[in-house]
């Protein structure tokens, strides 16, 4: 059986790496033919974000909201559901963060972390609703996640211009956050903040949850096979509704940690997308915790390589996206590499076939 799954998951790390090359390599044609100095728009891809510390924090900066929304979603992916809802629960997440920042005071270094619980509760309300409806009336959770990210943003967009938009501000902006608020800086001359080692712990607390405990297994149970998990007694609607409020809550916490680490007033007037990044970051990383990191700084460092690319040369940033939908194409489609992999197994079976064959003799 072990050796069996080390043959599944290095295989699934060769359809990645396999994956990631292609889109690279597509994207690094694209760029000579379209820039007219493709070298200098190279190095500035590839190696932009190293040239400077401040560059590189950066790129430890997107990935906090990557890990957080990429976490969540890998949850619930595990129990084999396919709901987006971490899209509203990251931006309801942080209006109510927002909405704490703003109307409640508290001593620095709590006040944050009271907008975080407000926002995880939140959160994780929001995230189980796909998952309370599909169970109650057999709706697809993606296509009721989809609806609900909708409904809680233009519901956010209420809560702020109603209750903490800022009439004085020239743009749509909220009142500005109380200053003990703010999440501490952790790396000096930069804005990486105190949230990098919330995000960290985050990793290492589901990671824990999915593969140490009981819970854990159960949702790892019920993703592998359903029927088996409702015939050996576990009650996979609870298991897939806990899956979700979990989810939700990190998502929502996500939101939160945003607020308070990179802004002094709220300011989004459309949804970063940072959920719809997450997705990337659960496909790279298989689903499982301790690759999420490694998938949200790959993401992370190619959106500021490209953006330090556009620039300074003459390439749009745009052509993250096509690197994005060729490694979502190829890792989500199952025939890529699959006569390898066969081919692989036949191998094997031959073998194994042949010794047997000569300890018999």
């Amino acid at each position: 059986m072990n050796r069996l799954k080390n043959s599944i998951n290095k295989f699934d790390a060769l359809r990645t790496s396999l994956a990631i090359l292609i889109a690279l390599s597509i994207s690094t044609i694209i760029i000579f033919f379209t820039s007219e100095t493709p070298i200098y728009s190279l190095q500035n891809f590839l190696f932009g974000p190293l040239q400077r510390l401040k560059y590189f924090s950066y790129v430890l900066e997107m990935m906090i909201p990557l890990i957080c929304t990429g976490l969540g979603l890998s949850i619930i992916y595990q129990s084999k559901n396919f709901s987006l809802i971490a899209d509203g629960c990251f931006y309801m997440g942080s209006i109510i963060a927002a909405f704490v920042g703003i109307k409640f005071a508290a001593p620095m270094g709590i006040h944050p972390l009271i907008g975080m619980a407000c926002a995880g509760l939140v959160g994780g309300t929001i995230g189980m609703l796909p998952g309370i409806i599909k169970i109650k009336w057999k709706a697809n959770e993606l296509v009721t996640s989809l609806m609900f990210n909708y409904i809680f943003y233009f519901f956010g967009l209420y809560i702020v211009n109603y209750y903490l938009r800022d009439p004085k501000a020239s743009v749509f902006a909220s009142y500005k956050f109380k200053k003990s608020f703010g999440l501490p800086r952790i790396l000096p001359g930069t804005r990486l903040h105190f949230g990098f080692v919330i995000a960290i712990a985050f990793i290492v607390l589901v990671y824990i949850y999915l593969y140490k405990t009981k819970w854990g297994y159960e949702i790892r149970t019920v993703g592998d096979n359903l029927n088996f998990a409702r015939y050996s007694g576990i009650n996979t609607a609870k298991v897939i509704i806990c899956s979700q409020f979990i989810a939700g809550s990190i998502a929502g916490m996500g939101g939160a940690i945003e607020m308070s680490g990179m802004y002094k007033r709220f300011l989004w007037d459309v949804p970063p997308s940072y959920a719809w990044d997450g997705v990337i970051v659960a496909l790279l990383s298989r689903n499982n915790p301790k690759y999420v990191p490694l998938a949200a700084f790959f993401l992370s460092y190619l959106r500021i390589g490209a953006d330090m690319m556009s620039r300074r040369a003459d390439v749009d940033n745009e052509i993250i996206a096509i690197i994005q939908a060729v490694m979502i194409l190829l890792i989500a489609a199952e025939r890529f590499l699959a006569f390898w992999k066969q081919r692989q197994e036949d191998k094997k079976a031959k073998e194994k076939y042949l010794n047997e064959n000569v300890e018999v003799a």
